[in-house]
């Protein structure tokens, strides 16, 4: 059980916005707010929405610490001639990437409810209930979501047909 949440867990806050670098930070900070509002938990059969809106606070006090830090991240170096095997791992990198960066076109609460509905296949009522919005606003972002998506999606596809 403990496994699943932490799987949970870090995939919400890998398609909030946490970036690498900082996830193991983020977890452990989303699991010492477990450990420390545990005691006051009351909602059974609700916890992975009660998880979520941990990672959902959790998320954001990391991109706010994220804009203030100094230092400059370099882009990754070019790739060489690589093996089959490390082309496999190059195109997985890059379709995360595509949903990276697809996912930073919505909204912030847009995204909440794509990636709770359609990539951690939640049920709707839970959704609206793990966001505190209600249930027809949820479908009304998830609907807006779905729009911008497939919009990006084939703006992108002919850009590569012109190319």
């Amino acid at each position: 059980m403990a496994s699943c949440s932490s799987i949970f867990v870090c995939r919400s806050l890998r398609r909030l916005g946490v970036g690498e670098a900082d996830l193991d930070d983020a977890l452990q900070e989303v699991f010492l707010v477990v450990y420390q509002r545990l005691a006051s938990y009351r909602e059974c059969g609700k916890a992975r929405s009660w998880l979520y809106s941990i990672c959902t606070r959790t998320a954001h006090a990391q991109r706010r610490k994220r804009e203030r830090r100094r230092e400059q991240l370099s882009a990754d170096p070019e790739p060489g001639t690589m093996a089959p095997p490390q082309l496999l791992l190059a195109e997985q990198r890059q379709a995360l990437d595509l949903g990276q960066r697809l996912l930073a076109r919505l909204s912030q609460e847009q995204r909440e409810v794509f990636v709770l509905y359609e990539v951690e296949e939640m049920p709707m009522v839970e959704v609206a209930d793990a966001l505190g919005c209600p249930l027809q606003t949820a479908y009304s972002r998830l609907h807006k979501a779905r729009s911008v998506i497939l919009n990006a999606l084939n703006r992108a596809k002919l850009r590569q047909e012109v190319s």
